[in-house]
């Protein structure tokens, strides 16, 4: 009972200050008490509600290459997975993808992809720069992953907003872990750095559970987060992928995943948070728990349906035969049943 007591305790302080020691951290990481979770849970969303109110942000999810020169030992889409179906999108497919998501009240394009060395510089200004020129008032999110500075200034220049790059881990060890040695944490770390210098709405992110994680790195994510304040932190299950190095590991779990949701929201108060897919395929339900764990945003799939299948990052991903109004109906429900609601603006980070 005391043990219990002292857990409540540091959620109340939590929610007061935005702030524990790396020791309090690691006891809450470890809790498995219901009533103390579900106190952390409603802690999170009253300081979300205090943000944003009761509204959830949409992005439109635009998967546009599966091609990438990496081999992330955890990735479904890694280059040496020979299994794959590559394909890559056109520019009008893609412009196609964002008027339809436009129609359905869309106001963030994601366009999210390997890192394919066919979409170069030259071909994602031409891109970025048709999505400005037609939907003025919306805002152009990048994933691609690592480029260099100059890359992600030209992209910035010509009308993206927000880039999304996860972290993965900010423990350099357990990075080298996840990836093979051609990869370099040091260059990662200076990218998600070079994009809060150019001026980026910046978002980073890891997987909760991957193989080697202990929860010492993860209080080391949560001080990367807190020192780089990012605009919107990305977090979901890992779950495996066949024909990758790490197919046979098992999968996070969905209850520490948010509880991570509801101490990030309470560390760092104005954050954008997605519910992500991840969470709502290991479980049916997991998106609804991720907004009631204090998340905000729900990443729909505009993509083609006749790909999605394609951009397999990991098994059993759900929503891969939904038409894109599907998605957006089944979302605006989804939300509707937590006491939240779909707004269909920008939904822009409030500082």
């Amino acid at each position: 009972m005391q043990q219990e007591n002292n857990m409540h305790e540091l959620v109340e302080r939590l929610s007061r200050s935005h702030n524990l020691t790396d020791e309090e951290l690691l006891c809450l990481l470890a809790c498995r008490e219901e009533t103390v979770l579900l106190e952390l849970q409603r802690a999170a969303r009253k300081v979300r509600e205090t943000v944003y109110g009761r509204d959830i942000y949409l992005r439109g999810l635009i998967e546009f290459t599966n091609y990438c020169r990496n081999d992330c030992y955890y990735c479904g889409i890694r280059a040496g997975n020979h299994h794959v179906r590559r394909y890559r999108l056109s520019e009008d497919e893609i412009l196609s993808c964002c008027r339809s998501g436009y129609d359905l009240g869309f106001r963030t394009f994601v366009l999210q992809g390997g890192e394919d060395p066919y979409f170069d510089d030259q071909r994602m200004l031409r891109i970025i720069e048709r999505i400005r020129t037609e939907f003025s008032d919306c805002a152009i999110t990048l994933s691609l992953g690592e480029r260099e500075y100059e890359s992600y200034r030209r992209f910035f220049d010509a009308g993206a907003d927000r880039y999304l790059l996860r972290h993965e881990t900010a423990s350099r060890a357990h990075y080298e872990k996840l990836h093979p040695a051609s990869m370099s944490f040091d260059h990662r770390m200076q990218c998600l750095s070079d994009l809060k210098e150019i001026g980026y709405q910046v978002g980073c992110g890891f997987m909760v559970g991957s193989p080697y994680q202990t929860n010492e790195d993860l209080i080391r994510d949560l001080r990367f987060i807190q020192k780089l304040q990012p605009h919107m932190v990305g977090i979901g299950p890992f779950i495996k992928a066949k024909n990758t190095p790490f197919e046979n590991q098992p999968s996070g779990r969905v209850e520490k995943t948010l509880l991570l949701l509801s101490i990030i929201r309470l560390l760092h108060p104005h954050v954008l948070l997605p519910a992500t897919t991840a969470l709502g395929t290991l479980d049916p339900a997991g998106r609804e728990k991720g907004i009631m764990a204090g998340a905000n945003v729900v990443m729909p799939n505009l993509s083609p349906t006749t790909v999605r299948k394609d951009y397999m990052l990991y098994d059993d991903k759900i929503c891969t035969e939904d038409s894109a109004v599907q998605c957006r109906s089944c979302m605006e429900t989804r939300m509707e049943l937590v006491g939240c609601r779909i707004v269909t603006d920008r939904g822009d980070y409030i500082g």
